[in-house]
């Protein structure tokens, strides 16, 4: 497993403990990111495909390939990147300490996002979540679905024409809202997916690539609306109570 840090963000210096995610690789071997111990965390104000992967290479199998950034959603807003070191090297070493970690193998962690409510407890009734690597837009929406399918929500599909309301993914009492743009979600967003949730008397989520502005995040708590970021593995992660209560108990009765 990979070693826990101290982090402050560079936006409000608060301070989080970090540990780099543990991802499979093909031939089921676990691989973390290494970060750099001692270099200084960058605050992440726009956001590219080419720059949130890194290179690191599998010490069981060879196999060489491209892996999310390490990232983490402050509480401030502050989406935060940690540097790695080196690629391919790097990950040799990294992985192979986390290769005598075999609780990390084979699957994909899901844990609470630093700034959130705290630990949340694994649902007892699911198995264990199947993550959709993000590449493009559509990926964002494809990840978004299969996560809320997870929950326990039936009938989960793309709902049309989003510019008429807003509402990404249609389900069974359901409307959700996925921002795949390269900049934090802006409070309108959020509110827009509040009103449509009163308007169909229906639960909410929404689904963000680079998390919320700080007033976003500040409403989304005053009016439920569960919020979660999604890393470029495809598998979301709570950022408010609202989410955690999602992940805990499912859709409403």
């Amino acid at each position: 497993m990979a070693e826990s840090l101290p982090v402050c963000c560079p936006a409000c210096g608060r301070e989080h403990r970090y540990c780099a995610p543990t991802f499979p690789c093909v031939c089921g071997a676990p691989l973390a990111p290494p970060v750099r111990h001692g270099a200084a965390p960058v605050e992440v104000l726009h956001r590219s495909w080419d720059d949130s992967w890194v290179r690191l290479r599998c010490p069981d199998c060879g196999r060489a390939d491209q892996w999310p950034q390490p990232e983490f959603d402050c509480a401030c807003g502050a989406l935060v990147r940690l540097p790695v070191d080196g690629d391919e090297a790097g990950g040799q070493a990294a992985a192979g300490q986390a290769a005598g970690d075999e609780a990390a193998r084979p699957r994909v962690p899901h844990p609470a996002a630093p700034g959130s409510s705290g630990q949340v407890p694994p649902p007892t009734a699911r198995p264990p979540f199947r993550p959709v690597t993000i590449r493009t837009a559509r990926d964002t929406l494809t990840a978004a679905a299969q996560y809320l399918k997870w929950l326990g929500f039936g009938g989960v599909r793309l709902a049309g024409d989003r510019t008429a309301n807003g509402i990404d993914l249609r389900g069974d009492g359901l409307v959700a809202q996925v921002d795949p743009a390269t900049l934090p979600t802006p409070l309108r967003e959020v509110e827009c997916l509040w009103l449509n949730c009163a308007h169909e008397d229906a639960a909410g989520a929404f689904f963000s690539l680079a998390g919320y502005a700080h007033d976003a995040r500040l409403r989304a708590d005053q009016l439920g609306v569960p919020l979660f970021v999604m890393d470029l593995t495809g598998t979301p992660q709570p950022v408010n109570d609202a989410a955690d209560e999602l992940i805990r108990h499912g859709p409403p009765d």
